[in-house]
């Protein structure tokens, strides 16, 4: 799935699938950077994982001291850069999430939300220790995935998506159980509580799990 966002789902293309949301999945949208910036103070050093083409960035960029973005898609970036033109504080990186370039305790908050821990289709442990050694004593680690309760308005976006052109035609067969399958390869998978509970299981830190707008549940890792 990383090489399908990158060429399938990168910049304006990835814009077109937020912009036709329907209103419930914008609210859920909305609801997940407002938890995410009640989080923060304007002194972090904030680092986005997957941060495409900056939408969530740009409202990290205007509460946090200094922000890092980091995607696989060039395209993506590049278009963020257009967004980000002149800000002194925001920073644009090509990298990957379970490889990341920086020292051991770089960030004050590592933020990696709307289900990227499912969407990267990496080694989803691996994303989570990388995301730990970044992270300062005292700071924080913020992930979120789809709550099993929005599962029907989260279909049903990905059916406008695909009615768009931006993703293949669903395969309502093989589609359930929190699973989208599309006829052409295109899978997209969730990561329940007890997932998350389990991934983080012998790392020395205990999750705090809550669920958010009855849309997301939120996974936050605090450093100590």
């Amino acid at each position: 799935m990383h090489d399908y966002y990158s060429q399938k789902l990168s910049a304006e293309r990835l814009r077109l699938c937020y912009e036709i949301a329907p209103s419930r999945i914008k609210q859920y949208l909305e609801a997940e950077i407002e938890y995410v910036l009640d989080k923060i103070k304007s002194s972090d050093f904030i680092l986005e994982l997957g941060c495409g083409y900056g939408r969530v960035l740009k409202k990290l960029a205007a509460k946090a001291g200094i922000v890092v973005g980091i995607d696989t898609s060039y395209d993506s970036l590049c278009f963020a850069q257009q967004t980000f033109s002149g800000s002194l504080s925001c920073y644009l990186l090509e990298m990957d999430a379970v490889e990341l370039g920086f020292r051991n305790k770089q960030f004050d908050v590592v933020v990696c939300i709307q289900n990227g821990i499912a969407a990267f289709n990496v080694n989803q442990r691996k994303l989570i220790q990388e995301s730990m050694r970044v992270t300062r004593t005292g700071g924080k680690i913020l992930f979120s995935s789809y709550s099993k309760r929005f599962w029907m308005d989260r279909l049903e976006w990905f059916r406008v998506q695909s009615e768009y052109g931006l993703i293949g035609e669903i395969d309502e067969k093989a589609t359930g159980g929190g699973v989208i399958v599309c006829k052409d390869g295109f899978k997209a998978s969730t990561v329940s509580p007890d997932d998350f509970i389990a991934l983080t299981s012998n790392l020395g830190i205990d999750p705090v799990l809550i669920e958010v707008d009855g849309s997301s549940i939120f996974c936050e890792l605090r450093i100590e």
